[in-house]
């Protein structure tokens, strides 16, 4: 895959993430995005449907979106991992010198609610 789609995606607000169903139907939801290295991650709640959908089936599709899940430009072809506890926290730094003071009060009402085990990052990679 091209940086440059690595990039476009990267450089987004949001990036539309499709997961499947068990039977087959696609799933999509808008989420914050960062760019790390040659992959995207993505910061969600850990027992959230996305997370259960990507753990049965890694394939997925990405794309632009707005605010509310509009696409903004054609999806690729992805596969998508749940990470590691390390790598989630990195998510969290990137994600809150992206976003600025919303995404680092959204995180930090995150650890409140949830605690620090109470969401993941995933690693999507095109």
């Amino acid at each position: 895959m091209s940086d440059t789609q690595l990039d476009r995606l990267g450089a987004g607000k949001y990036l539309l993430i499709t997961s499947y169903r068990k039977n087959g139907s696609p799933v999509p939801t808008p989420v914050w995005v960062v760019r790390d290295g040659e992959t995207l991650g993505v910061w969600t709640v850990a027992d959230s449907w996305k997370v259960k959908r990507i753990r049965a089936r890694a394939d997925v599709l990405v794309g632009p979106c707005d605010l509310r899940g509009n696409p903004t430009g054609d999806p690729v072809r992805a596969t998508a991992e749940i990470c590691d506890a390390e790598t989630t926290a990195r998510y969290r730094g990137l994600l809150a010198r992206k976003y600025g003071i919303v995404g680092r009060l959204s995180l930090l009402g995150s650890r409140l609610r949830r605690g620090a085990n109470g969401t993941v990052g995933i690693r999507v990679t095109l």
